[in-house]
């Protein structure tokens, strides 16, 4: 889906006071689900999720924890709900013989570092992680799942975003009331930079949470000065292209689509067009890279999550291993 303005917008808009009866009854319900006991996993089970809809750059600091982890010692595998797919799994991560279509894209990004096994029941998910092989399993997501015990739950949070209007869905973009998620997380990942997650940093630390600040760094070499038409299917594209410009990249036209966009062949033919007819490159992300045909001539912008203090980090994953 793609968000409404509305959401970035202050409370008491019109749209989020229409919509806001329609939002305690489904923040009581998210809640009141989120404090219900999950099954302990075989194995430590390190969560990272997102108080709100939409993109705060869970899967970057996925990859970024489980080499964290890898550096430990351990062998982790991601657990993932495979948003998009159509296997409800549990099923391992074959990129040689599944599509975006069968498991969704961002378990495919996944498997390129470790091992990823999607399903919708994450207690059997996880024991396919342990069943595979792994010490450690990575939930991509899932903090407002109660299925499985968490051993260590972390919210990704977009700095230039925060938790928008802090209203909850359909008013606004949280999942359950922020004041009733906290009890669930050990800490924040803040990533990038801007006032509206610094908001939500400084709540964090006044319930004595750690705050891990990181920056997500393009990968973009010879981007610089090329005349490009950037699209993206992500939770926040303008993310993307405010990425783009940093790399030097001359941005010809941006054309955002909603989170996980099935891209068909107008959509293709008519980005191919535009980009011919302005002279410039096609650029996406690497997630959706994962829901284009082979062969498609898109360049890839990777990008990595680095932590500002990576030891930090480190230390609340080894202790939270040791418990």
């Amino acid at each position: 889906m793609r968000p409404p303005a509305f959401w970035d917008g202050p409370p008491n808009h019109p749209a989020a006071l229409a919509l806001a009866p329609a939002a305690a009854l489904y923040g009581r319900m998210t809640a009141a689900r989120m404090d219900r006991p999950g099954r302990p996993g075989p194995c430590p089970v390190l969560c990272l999720g997102n108080f709100t809809l939409g993109g705060a750059g869970k899967t970057p600091a996925a990859l970024a924890l489980a080499g964290i982890l890898r550096g430990l010692g351990r062998a982790p595998a991601f657990l993932s709900r495979g948003y998009g797919g159509r296997l409800p799994g549990p099923v391992l991560v074959d990129p040689a013989r599944h599509g975006f279509a069968d498991v969704g894209d961002e378990p495919l990004l996944l498997a390129r570092l470790a091992p990823a096994v999607v399903a919708r029941d994450r207690a059997a998910g996880a024991g396919l992680c342990a069943a595979s092989g792994a010490d450690a399993v990575v939930m991509d997501d899932g903090l407002q799942n109660p299925g499985l015990a968490k051993d260590l739950a972390l919210a990704v949070v977009d700095a230039g975003s925060g938790v928008g209007n802090g209203r909850t869905f359909p008013a606004g973009p949280l999942r359950a009331p922020l004041a009733r998620q906290w009890r669930h997380v050990a800490g924040l990942i803040l990533v990038g930079s801007g006032e509206p997650g610094e908001r939500v940093a400084a709540e964090a630390e006044a319930r004595g949470l750690p705050v891990h600040r990181a920056v997500l760094e393009p990968e973009g070499a010879g981007l610089a000065g090329r005349r490009v038409l950037a699209f993206a299917g992500i939770g926040r594209p303008r993310k993307f292209f405010a990425t783009l410009s940093a790399c030097g990249a001359e941005i010809a036209a941006a054309r955002p689509f909603p989170d996980h966009h099935a891209y068909g062949a107008g959509d293709l033919a008519a980005l191919t067009a535009e980009a011919d007819r302005l002279g410039a490159d096609l650029v996406t992300t690497e997630k959706d890279a994962v829901r284009l045909p082979a062969g498609f001539g898109a360049r890839i912008l990777p990008v990595r999550l680095r932590f500002a203090d990576p030891e930090a980090i480190r230390a609340q994953v080894a202790a939270a291993l040791a418990r």
